[in-house]
């Protein structure tokens, strides 16, 4: 079996910055505005408007993406950040959708992408000229199209499973979620943080802190296969285990990884407790 073939799934996440250029250029009709102030300009429009200074993804670039590949069986084989060290944008995006189009179009998988990762990359896709037509499925039949909400062979989206699709709030994030299954969940690095340190030229960092949310996404997937009846949780804890192995074997090399396991908890399974 190829390797293309034997991934099924790609978990990823993505780390994304403000592009002060564009919102100086399409918000401000400024060419001489200075990126960094635009930013501000904006931020403080949002708090303004909403309370809030999340600048909207329609006005953001990716500068990290992290993809675990995982195999049929739910084993994690591989995991890359794109384009890693430069992180460029443009190169992050074409890698990303080449990439899914080489495996054979795998099943994405992320915690919250439907709202954000993923229209994010598509957004990317059409600033810079990258042609999807198997992703922009329109004419298939609607339940087939690749972006249907609903379409769980294109997409699983968790935060979506944990939600009933919107039904509920789930307060706590993919923070929580990794924590419930004995998982470090958000450690030095938070979302919020990223800007700052995208100005401070830190790019490793950010790659590092993807790469973190990843793991804990693929732990948070194993989960989401106990609970929907495909595997057992014994199953499921012997590929947690092979999962810490691959990260142990590249922790020298790597920070985040080490990071990781410094943060690492075992999950406390009830069930052989003796209660």
């Amino acid at each position: 079996m190829s390797a293309a073939t034997d991934v099924r799934y790609l978990v990823f996440d993505v780390e994304s910055v403000a592009d002060g250029d564009l919102i100086a250029r399409a918000r401000y009709k400024s060419d001489t505005m200075q990126a960094g102030d635009a930013i501000e300009e904006f931020r403080s429009d949002l708090v303004n408007e909403g309370g809030k200074d999340f600048i909207p993804y329609t006005f953001q670039m990716p500068v990290a993406v992290v993809i675990a590949k995982v195999s049929a069986d739910l084993e994690l084989l591989d995991l890359v950040s794109l384009d890693e060290p430069l992180h460029r944008p443009h190169v992050i995006t074409q890698h990303f959708w080449r990439g899914w189009q080489a495996y054979k179009q795998p099943t994405w998988v992320t915690f919250n992408g439907r709202g954000f990762d993923i229209p994010l990359m598509e957004l990317a896709a059409f600033r810079h000229g990258i042609q999807l037509p198997e992703w922009f499925n329109m004419s298939a039949r609607t339940y087939d199209q690749n972006r249907n909400r609903y379409n769980m062979k294109s997409h699983i989206d968790l935060h979506e499973v944990l939600t009933n699709f919107g039904s509920t709030w789930f307060r706590g994030g993919l923070n929580l979620a990794a924590n419930l299954v004995g998982k470090p969940g958000k450690m030095v690095v938070a979302g919020n943080m990223v800007q700052g340190l995208y100005e401070q030229g830190e790019l490793q960092t950010i790659s590092d802190y993807c790469r973190c949310d990843v793991l804990d996404t693929y732990f948070v997937f194993l989960r989401y296969n106990v609970i929907s009846g495909r595997i057992d949780v014994t199953r499921e804890q012997e590929l947690v285990a092979k999962a810490k192995q691959f990260i142990v074997e590249r922790a020298d090399d790597c920070q985040a990884y080490a990071d990781y396991l410094e943060g690492w908890g075992e999950w406390e399974n009830p069930w052989t407790a003796g209660t």
